[in-house]
């Protein structure tokens, strides 16, 4: 039986120290390599904050402010600077964020946990984060790149290819994934002809395309961003060093499409996705908040965002402790299943001293702190559109 737990310590801040106003941070690059997909993710967080001030019934009729600051994605000097503004300065009690898998990294070991604040990432993917030890200070609700350079895997080999060239960006993001999917490509029987490094923003990639393509390769696999990533494949189009191109969840976005041009038709992607009734839901209230809730990751920070305000329900006061310790507890089973739109029944049940397991948008599942199990989309762009091919 999952356990509310009720610490002195969270007893006595309700009581000295209560406000009607809590701030939680939304820490995401607002700039930097996906600044084109961070607006809907937060859009997603917020959503989620919204909704359970909106029923007043968070911790007796409280409200939830969502602070934002820039992670950048890439520059973790900035991102730890960001994130020692929100909690020394703006005072938030738990973060929704980081994003890319670095500066989380980054922030988790050099601001967060001296602080002892929990973070809930949506989008921090690296296979870093399933061992390293946070204190019980880190929850992500997507899942893994181990797993995802599984998937990659077996996509690319399924579709017949058995030697490709890889290309990362050059950062544990990039590393982690690109490593993951040698492993299985490998274990698969493909070969790697070649891995290279590349970095993001800048302006030629055309000598690290050279390289890829003297090494030779039926297909190009590239694991980065949208700016770098989609660089990198726009010029081995145009040199004509490769024709398929394979790619990740890093690249997912309108923009790619737009910025990549012709070259970008018949490439084949994997992303953390969700299917069923939770995402519909989620879905359906994105568009009604006017945002577009199927961009990357909008799910997944819904999710994140409403973990952590059911967390401090659970624990009877909005403190960084009582949150981190309540996660898991309101996350997973047993417990009411609680989906977007009904997070004022959820936090009802927590007040009534009940369990609720919460399934959101993406059908959370926390496989303890640092890791999520969940589901990936297999897609293909055909006449400039992102088409399902199946879920994994």
């Amino acid at each position: 039986m999952k356990k509310l737990l009720l610490a002195s310590t969270a007893l006595a801040f309700s009581a000295g120290m209560a406000s009607a106003e809590v701030k939680m941070g939304v820490l995401l690059g607002f700039t930097g390599p996906i600044e084109a997909i961070t607006p809907m993710m937060a859009d997603g967080a917020e959503l989620a904050f919204r909704e359970i001030s909106d029923s007043g019934l968070f911790l007796g009729g409280e409200t939830i402010t969502p602070v934002r600051a820039d992670s950048t994605c890439v520059d973790s000097s900035a991102a730890q600077a960001a994130a020692e503004r929100l909690i020394s300065s703006d005072g938030v009690v738990a973060i929704m964020g980081a994003d890319c898998s670095g500066v989380t990294m980054a922030i988790l070991q050099n601001v967060a946990m001296s602080a002892g604040v929990p973070m809930i990432s949506p989008s921090a993917t690296s296979p870093a984060f399933t061992t390293v030890d946070s204190n019980g200070l880190f929850f992500r609700t997507a899942p893994s790149d181990a797993r995802q350079g599984e998937v990659l895997a077996g996509i690319v080999k399924e579709r017949g290819f058995s030697e490709v060239a890889v290309t990362y960006t050059n950062n544990d993001y990039g590393l982690g994934f690109a490593n993951a999917f040698e492993e299985s490509f490998t274990a698969l029987g493909g070969t790697i002809t070649s891995k290279v490094a590349h970095e993001e923003a800048r302006g030629d990639y055309s000598a690290e395309v050279g390289q890829l393509a003297a090494a030779g390769g039926e297909a190009l696999v590239i694991l980065g961003y949208i700016d770098g990533g989609g660089s990198m494949l726009r010029t081995a189009y145009e040199l004509g060093a490769f024709e398929r191109f394979f790619i990740g969840d890093g690249m997912f976005g309108d923009e790619l499409i737009a910025s990549v041009g012709d070259g970008i038709e018949g490439t084949i992607g994997t992303i953390p996705w969700a299917d069923g009734e939770g995402a519909d839901l989620f879905h359906a209230m994105a568009e009604e908040a006017g945002f577009q809730g199927q961009s990357s990751y909008t799910r997944e920070s819904y999710d994140a965002a409403a973990l952590l305000a059911l967390a401090a329900q659970a624990a009877g006061a909005a403190t960084p402790a009582g949150i981190a310790a309540n996660i898991l507890n309101v996350a997973n089973a047993p417990g009411e299943e609680i989906l977007p739109g009904d997070l004022a029944r959820g936090l009802q049940i927590l007040a009534d001293g009940g369990e609720i397991n919460y399934m959101g948008a993406t059908n959370v599942t926390l496989v303890g702190p640092g890791e999520a199990a969940g589901f990936y989309r297999e897609y293909v762009i055909e006449n400039g559109e992102f088409v399902t091919v199946q879920f994994h």
